[in-house]
Parts: C-alpha cells; sequence; structure tokens
C-alpha cells in the first residue's frame, strides 16, 4: 500500500495571491517547491502527496497543476474555482479533464461571514463538485461545524474530507471549547460520510506542544471516524510554524501506535489513496 502525505503546499508569494500570508514572516514568506520537501518524503518513505491550494485563485491552481505535471511524486492536486461566480462551473469542468486535478477547496476560514457557506448563490458549487465526480476540503474552524453539517447533510453526494480536524484550540484548551469541537465532530462523523485529515493539529497548538497536548484531539476523531475515514498530512510548510517536518511525522506515528500494521497503512496512505482515487 502506497504512503502518502495527504495535505502539503508549495507556493511563490511573487505570484501576488496569497494574501493571507504575513509579507515579512520568516518561515511562510518565501518561496517552497518541491526539491525542498523530496529528501524529507524519501526520508520518510513517502511515495507520493497530495498538493492543496493555498490563494483564492484558479491562476494558482494552474500553477499546481504545472507543479504536478513536472513533479512525479505529486499524485493529487485540490484547486479553488469562484464559487460566487456561477460561469466559473466552465472553469472546474475544464479543470477536471486533468488527470492529476482531484477537487476544489474554499479558502472559508478567511471569509468573514461565517454563514457565507449557506447563501444561495453558491450552492451551484457544491452541486458541481458532486455531480463531476470531484472532492471537496472543508477548511473552517470549530464555529463553522453547525454550518458544514448542514452543507454536508444537504450534498450527501459530495465526497468531503475535515481539514485540520476543523482546526480545534488546543492551544487555549479548555473543558468547554474541547466539548464544543468534539460534539461538532461526532456530528459530522456520525451523520455524514466525511473523512477527516489528521493534520495542522501542531499549528493549533502553542510553540513548545508535545504529543500529549494533541492526544485527546487524536483519540477523539480516532473514535468518531475510525482509521479507514482518517488520512495523515504534513500541512508542510505551515507546519514549520511549530516544527519540521520530521517531528509532526514522529509524533503522528506515536499517536498512532496503538493501531494494528492494518489500520495505520490506511491512515498513512490507503485512506487517501482511495478518498483521492489516487
Amino acid at each position: 500500500m502506497k504512503t502518502i502525505d495527504a495535505h502539503q503546499h508549495y507556493w511563490n508569494p511573487g505570484r501576488g495571491d496569497y494574501g493571507w500570508m504575513p509579507k515579512d514572516d520568516p518561515v511562510l514568506s518565501r518561496p517552497y517547491g518541491p526539491s525542498e520537501l523530496e529528501p524529507q518524503l524519501i526520508e520518510h518513505g513517502i511515495d507520493g502527496t497530495v498538493l492543496v491550494q493555498a490563494a483564492p485563485t484558479v491562476n494558482e491552481t494552474e500553477y499546481m497543476l504545472g507543479l504536478a505535471d513536472a513533479t512525479p511524486h505529486v499524485l493529487g492536486v485540490v484547486g479553488w474555482v469562484d464559487f460566487e461566480n456561477s460561469a466559473d462551473r466552465e472553469t472546474l469542468e475544464r479543470l477536471s479533464g486533468h488527470w492529476k486535478f482531484k477537487g476544489v477547496r474554499p479558502m472559508i476560514q478567511d471569509i468573514p461571514d461565517d454563514d457565507w457557506m449557506l447563501r444561495p448563490d453558491v450552492q451551484w458549487g457544491y452541486e458541481a463538485v458532486a455531480e463531476l465526480g470531484l472532492t471537496f476540503d472543508a477548511l473552517g474552524f470549530p464555529r463553522h461545524l453547525a454550518n458544514f453539517l448542514t452543507i454536508l447533510t444537504r450534498h450527501p453526494q459530495m465526497k468531503v474530507v475535515v481539514d485540520h480536524c476543523m482546526k480545534p484550540d488546543i492551544a487555549g484548551h479548555n473543558d468547554e471549547s474541547f466539548r464544543f469541537w468534539a460534539d461538532g465532530m461526532t456530528r459530522i462523523a456520525d451523520e455524514t460520510g466525511a473523512y477527516c485529515k489528521f493534520s495542522a493539529l501542531v499549528t493549533e497548538a502553542t510553540p513548545d506542544w508535545t504529543a500529549q497536548d494533541l492526544r485527546p484531539y487524536v483519540e477523539h476523531i480516532f473514535e468518531v471516524f475510525g482509521p479507514a475515514r482518517i488520512m495523515w498530512g504534513s500541512d508542510w510548510p505551515v507546519c514549520r510554524l511549530r516544527c519540521d517536518y520530521a517531528r509532526w511525522r514522529e509524533a503522528a506515528e506515536a499517536l498512532t501506535a496503538e493501531l494494528s500494521a492494518d489500520e495505520r497503512a490506511q491512515v498513512f496512505g490507503g485512506t487517501a489513496v482511495e478518498f483521492y482515487s489516487l
């Protein structure tokens, strides 16, 4: 079974469409490309990756597909189209003709209106994703969980993966915030067919995080989703805000050490292969 990193990024800030990126951040505000990540993939025996959008433009999606064409380890690309423009249905159809294009990710976490995803004028996007057999990466925060549940139950044929465990507040951990997140994730798992990405937890933790800080969140997603609906991702290079690739990978392996060999194979490869048709 292939070993897959189900969530990583390449970018070049000089392209000018990464509006979320701090201009002078020493970690984020520089180019990242395949030659920098490849040695780490080889070190950890990773056969391929899913390259995920980081800018809300079709131009960036085209840029990523170009990288994918030239990069054997990129097995799939998750891009972006404008859900506020129904004419982008044609764009989505065109992109779906590329054999490495797998789906889309609206940058919902950055949209000021938490109810944006419920607007009537964006519903065509979910319908088109489902009709074209593409995937949908759900990017948000715990406050978005109820609305995502509405969308997922409204469009049950759409293949959905919850990015980054919906970014729980690990740094500010308290019983109330944990329970709010856990209840929302349980409903997503129980009432929909969504998958979950075991990724980016380190960047939601404090700079001095340990694997034990992450454990309650990891245990909960495995309890409610099960290994067959969970896929590991590095979220590289964003993970570098807290640690290098190797430390996050090693923490993820430690946190899943009690799973069977078959279950670990699912989490670290099989689930992503199945979900994204890699």
